[in-house]
Parts: structure tokens; sequence; C-alpha cells
């Protein structure tokens, strides 16, 4: 089950059907099953307190991603997105808002499918496979 949420902001998550199709279609490709996965829209206020409260970094971020996951092919998460980010890095990267988003619900899937973005190969790997996944929404 993928459940859409907002939590202090008032957002309009456009296309919920398709969103849900194409995550569970890229999470079969990942060789992974979607139990659980919920997505929570809000405000950086809110991914900020978050960010601090629970990882202990004191920065702004798009999105942090909590893998609930106790089988390791089954994927139970909340993915906690900033709009305000995803906004200002839509208008930063020069790109539509819509493209924006899906990158970043697509990365925190990434995340819980066992991809990280900490070293530059990394990083370099997630973009590929963002850019691959998001060419078949």
């Amino acid at each position: 089950m993928i459940i859409f949420f907002n939590e202090d902001i008032d957002f309009k998550f456009q296309g919920k059907n398709n969103f849900k199709a194409w995550l569970k279609k890229v999470a079969d490709k990942e060789g992974f099953k979607i139990k659980d996965l919920n997505y929570i829209f809000c405000s950086d206020e809110y991914l900020h307190k978050i960010n601090v409260d629970y990882l202990d970094h004191d920065t702004l971020t798009d999105i942090i991603t909590f893998d609930n996951s106790e089988d390791e092919s089954t994927i139970e998460g909340d993915i906690f997105v900033s709009i305000e980010r995803v906004k200002e890095n839509s208008q930063t990267l020069n790109t539509v808002f819509e493209e924006e988003i899906k990158r970043v619900v697509i990365h925190g899937l990434l995340h819980l499918c066992g991809h990280d973005d900490h070293s530059i190969e990394e990083k370099v790997e997630m973009r590929r496979l963002e850019s691959k996944y998001i060419s078949i929404f």
C-alpha cells in the first residue's frame, strides 16, 4: 500500500494513481515488493525538525527516508519530502516542479531499495537510476 499525506502544508499531489503504479514497477525492477510506503509532504520547518531530532543534522534537506522493513525483499518505510525544497530545487536546476517531484519521490524509493548517495560514485549512480526510472514514468 502506498499512501500520500500532507503534514503541515496544503499541497495537492497530482496523479497519485500514476505515481503508485510507477513506484510499484520500479520496486519490482529493483527486486522488491512494496508492503507499506508513506510519502509525507511537509514544509522546510517540519523536515528540518525531523533532521535535527532524528539524524542530528542541522540543515535543510528535500527528503528524509526511514526504512521500517523487516524483510529484505519487502519495502516498508516513511519518506518525508519538503515541498519548499523541491520547488526551490526545480528553480535552481531550471526544471519544472513535476520533474523534480518525480526525482525526489523515486530517490526515496531507491534508498529503500538499498542505494546510497554518500560518496561521489554513489551520487552519480543514484542520479543515473533516478533518470532511468523517470524515463519510464
